[in-house]
């Protein structure tokens, strides 16, 4: 508990906070605690948090209220995927700017402070991602340039502000008035997928996707699919992908998208066992070959139901 924490002081009259911060935890327990911590810590900025808990059976929820109960805990009583957690918390929120921030993250030293004078100095920019990197400092992967499947498609995105087409989802922070806007995040996704979407609408809406190299956060990333079966969320992705593909792209780009992926999957599903014999550590192998073999079934499932046109 931090009882001089910034969002433990609610005089009557006090200004809003300049950020709300949004974390949404499942089966979180582990690291939830270091999290609030870091946010606690993290100085110069007047800040709210919320976090929204999707039906976690680990006591996750019990963490927050015993160790920081002046966070605003919303405890859901089923799983209700990222995408309609985050957007219970949004119609709270006072602050000027939204930061999403996973439970597997902590704020590095004044990376609060750095996130808000970059969005102020940037008005063009409705939505930034930070530095992330893991536990060790190694830098994680957190900007895309392209969309999935967008190297296949013939204008379909043509004309969107800025070069960056999406940021990480783990550490970002956004004008709240355009995620109002917007209407929040597309809760057709469950799980991954999210942050793309999010960054094509607010793309759509005018403003560019900014990256604020100076914000620190560490994250140990697929925190959330532990103990998951690797093949759940690799169809998990998979769907995500054709969901986004379906909704921004033509009929035939996304026929021609399928058709592509399940050549590749049908190859990889043949030839991996082929060299497993030969390796000497044929773990990332079979790795590689649930991830096609997920890829494939979930092509067949989206093929039954008709949404590819035809893959």
């Amino acid at each position: 508990m931090h009882p001089d924490a910034p969002w433990t002081k609610t005089p009557s009259g006090e200004s809003p906070p300049e950020i709300s911060l949004i974390i949404v935890t499942y089966r979180s327990a582990d690291v939830i605690g270091a999290c609030l911590d870091s946010v606690a810590a993290a100085g110069g900025v007047s800040r709210e948090v919320f976090v929204v808990d999707n039906a976690s059976a680990d006591g996750t929820a019990e963490i927050v209220r015993a160790r920081h109960p002046s966070v605003r805990l919303i405890a859901n009583a089923q799983n209700r995927g990222f995408a309609a957690a985050n957007n219970q918390a949004i119609p709270l929120c006072r602050g000027r700017y939204l930061f999403f921030l996973n439970p597997d993250a902590v704020l590095d030293g004044p990376c609060l402070e750095t996130a808000l004078r970059f969005m102020d100095g940037h008005p063009e920019v409705g939505l930034a991602g930070t530095k992330v990197v893991y536990p060790d400092g190694a830098p994680q992967e957190t900007i895309s340039l392209r969309y999935p499947g967008e190297k296949h498609t013939t204008g379909e995105l043509a004309g969107l502000k800025g070069p960056i087409a999406c940021v990480l989802g783990a550490s970002m922070i956004a004008r709240a008035a355009l995620l109002h806007a917007i209407g929040g995040f597309d809760e057709d996704y469950f799980l991954y997928g999210e942050d793309q979407e999010l960054c094509l609408q607010i793309r759509l809406k005018g403003f560019e996707i900014g990256y604020i190299d100076e914000a620190v956060v560490r994250h140990i990333g697929g925190h959330s699919e532990t103990g998951a079966a690797a093949a759940d969320k690799w169809g998990r992705k998979a769907r995500a992908e054709y969901l986004f593909y379906r909704k921004h792209y033509r009929p035939e780009t996304v026929r021609r998208i399928a058709r592509e992926d399940r050549l590749k999957a049908r190859w990889r599903v043949l030839t991996i066992p082929l060299t497993l014999p030969f390796l000497r550590d044929g773990g990332a192998a079979r790795e590689k070959l649930v991830k096609y073999r997920a890829i494939l079934e979930t092509l067949d499932a989206i093929e039954k139901a008709g949404t590819t046109g035809g893959a």
